[in-house]
């Protein structure tokens, strides 16, 4: 392929280069003046000693010789031509003349009679010039040709050579067993024919972003060994009405004529948005490519040997036609994976890294919560950069939790500085929610805090579930929203005055306290569902929304929020009042040190100082040892 792309771009330069080349000639030729002379010219003129060069070529089939040459008196561009009998007596005579006057003579050969010579002097030129022409008028119908392929589908066949099977894919267990019966039926669809079953026609993968959506529909044609099309929905999106269905219908012939294979859309919401939403009319490109999209899926034959795999992160947006049976009748929710999921992730990307003997992926997997597969790659790829710059040999745990930080926050701005009595105000903020977070028994567990800034925050604490549960109780998000509202409950205390440092604290707290009031029934309104969770808003649809509760209980709902905010921020300084020292104790370190870990906190606590870095390596090794022995 590369060989023949090579050949397409030299062939138009070499093309390019003979053609001024016979073009330089060719004006040599014109600016060159020639005089015809006759044979007793030309003895006159040798005669009288005025030949200073002559070149004799001889013509068999004229019978002649072919003599060009130059005269003393002519000027650069000029020459003589004469013919002269083909006979010894000339050439003799010429001969005699060269030793008496000592002019120059060459003598060629007979150009006539090398008959592959003559065909390439007299056809060469013809040649090039049809190819010329023919290169222009192939590159021009071309073009034409690219204009009429507007409407042609834009998929790509994947190749061989990038085969993706579920080995590739790690943490998404029973993702791949809801999936597996499509490998079954792709290789061997007459054992489904025979017993009447009717494979899905349409899979929709649903999840968030970087969860392995795509990877998992890759797998499937890998395991399958079937031809595999993978195109984005915003591919069918064009200007011009009609093109986005000319390009649905086109991918279906393709894949027809390719079946059994499987189609991948990738961001399938691009598309396929429910109808009649749109505030301009109903009638426009993206609703014409969802009708042809619809009426494919139904038109083609049960067990045709074509299957799709749909993905996107907004299920709730898509039009329900393309979610009924017979189209997208299986959906399958692709999740955030857990603890087990996410180290058999960085199982799969560590396999090229070289780490140090006190990593330990486990551990690094239970202080991910929440991480996609896409942020544990770039997280183990961030901390191989650190290492390279730092000129390490292998990956160790420093560089793990720095990378940490930069996936959550961004790199640490070390240049950026603090007054004094901001880095107090901070380190007391921060070491607020630590207090809280060691104090209450289902808030979130402490692994590190900081004063070094990153990105928009000045400071943070970060802290992670001690559990990984799917439910939460009322004390634990009440907890929760404790915790968050400890840093400014700190800053009150210490201080008598308040910053602007807990505005994303607040925004965390106000959600949960308003889904306990709305959503999860948690409140004195008692077991009901006012508002229920959007992941954004959908303007067509959600443009004339009404409410469906009163004036009278949104201000009931707004006294609920509030009451829940109050008794958790009073929770959080009564709290604070009683474990006074131990506030202080944790700021003044951090004023000190900057970050403190997980172990030296714990160590700060039970002896009242900062520990020897020997300790903490010990402890964290007893630590690592302890976790294998309770998973084994």
């Amino acid at each position: 392929m590369k060989q023949k792309n090579l050949k397409k771009g030299i062939l138009p330069y070499l093309l390019l280069l003979i053609f001024m080349v016979g073009i330089y000639y060719f004006f040599n030729l014109l600016n060159q003046k020639t005089n015809i002379l006759t044979y007793d010219q030309f003895i006159n003129e040798m005669n009288n000693d005025q030949i200073e060069e002559i070149v004799i070529t001889p013509s068999v089939s004229a019978s002649v010789y072919e003599v060009v040459g130059r005269l003393k008196d002519y000027e650069e561009n000029e020459i003589f031509t004469v013919r002269l009998p083909l006979s010894e007596t000339v050439i003799n005579k010429i001969i005699n003349n060269e030793e008496k006057q000592a002019f120059e003579i060459k003598v060629e050969k007979d150009l006539e009679s090398n008959s592959i010579l003559t065909l390439i002097i007299n056809v060469l030129p013809i040649v090039v010039f049809i190819g010329i022409i023919f290169y222009f008028i192939t590159k021009q119908v071309n073009g034409t040709n690219k204009s009429m392929d507007f409407g042609r589908s834009r998929a790509k066949l994947n190749s061989e050579n990038n085969k993706t099977t579920f080995d590739d894919v790690a943490g998404l267990k029973e993702e791949k067993e809801e999936v597996s019966e499509l490998i079954d039926f792709l290789k061997n669809p007459k054992k489904f024919q025979k017993l009447g079953a009717r494979i899905p026609k349409g899979v929709l993968l649903v999840g968030p972003p970087g969860t392995g959506k795509t990877l998992l529909a890759r797998a499937v044609a890998g395991e399958a060994n079937v031809p595999f099309y993978y195109i984005s929905g915003y591919y069918f999106v064009e200007l011009f009405v009609g093109v986005g269905a000319s390009r649905v219908r086109d991918m279906f012939k393709q894949a027809k004529h390719n079946a059994p294979c499987l189609i991948f859309i990738d961001e399938i919401d691009a598309v396929g948005r429910q109808r009649g939403t749109g505030l301009g009319g109903g009638h426009d490109e993206r609703e014409q490519t969802l009708n042809q999209l619809l009426a494919e899926m139904d038109g083609f034959g049960s067990n045709e040997g074509i299957i799709i795999i749909a993905a996107t992160n907004r299920a709730d947006v898509l039009d329900p036609a393309l979610l009924r049976p017979g189209r997208f009748d299986r959906q399958v929710t692709v999740n955030l994976p857990d603890k087990i999921g996410r180290e058999e992730i960085l199982g799969v990307h560590a396999k090229n890294k070289i780490f140090s003997k006190n990593v330990s992926l486990t551990n690094i997997a239970k202080r991910t919560t929440g991480f996609s597969g896409a942020d544990l790659e770039n997280l183990l790829n961030e901390a191989a950069l650190l290492a390279v710059r730092r000129n390490l040999n292998a990956i160790t745990m420093s560089e793990i939790d720095e990378a940490t930080d930069r996936v959550l926050l961004g790199p640490a701005k070390l240049s950026k500085k603090y007054t004094e009595n901001e880095r107090k105000m901070v380190a007391y903020h921060e070491s607020g929610h630590v207090v809280l977070g060691l104090k209450l028994n289902a808030a979130n567990d402490v692994q590190k805090v900081t004063i070094i800034p990153r990105g928009y925050a000045g400071g943070y604490a970060m802290m992670v579930p001690k559990e990984e549960r799917y439910t939460s109780t009322k004390t634990e998000l009440l907890e929760q929203i404790t915790g968050l509202l400890g840093g400014r409950a700190c800053e009150e205390i210490i201080f008598k005055e308040i910053t602007t440092g807990a505005h994303n604290d607040f925004e965390k707290a106000t959600k949960i306290a308003r889904a306990m009031v709305t959503e999860y029934g948690m409140s004195n309104l008692g077991p009901m569902q006012l508002e229920h969770q959007t992941e954004g808003i959908f303007l067509g649809r959600d443009y004339n929304k009404s409410r469906n509760f009163s004036d009278a209980v949104a201000l009931e709902i707004d006294k609920e929020v509030r009451n829940i905010i109050d008794q958790c921020y009073d929770k959080a300084k009564d709290i604070l009042n009683k474990n006074r020292k131990l506030v202080d104790l944790i700021a003044n370190n951090l004023l000190e040190h900057e970050t403190l870990t997980k172990e030296q906190i714990e160590y700060l606590i039970e002896n009242g100082r900062m520990p020897d870095e020997e300790i903490i390596e010990i402890k964290k090794e007893v630590k690592t040892k302890t976790t294998k022995t309770k998973e084994d």
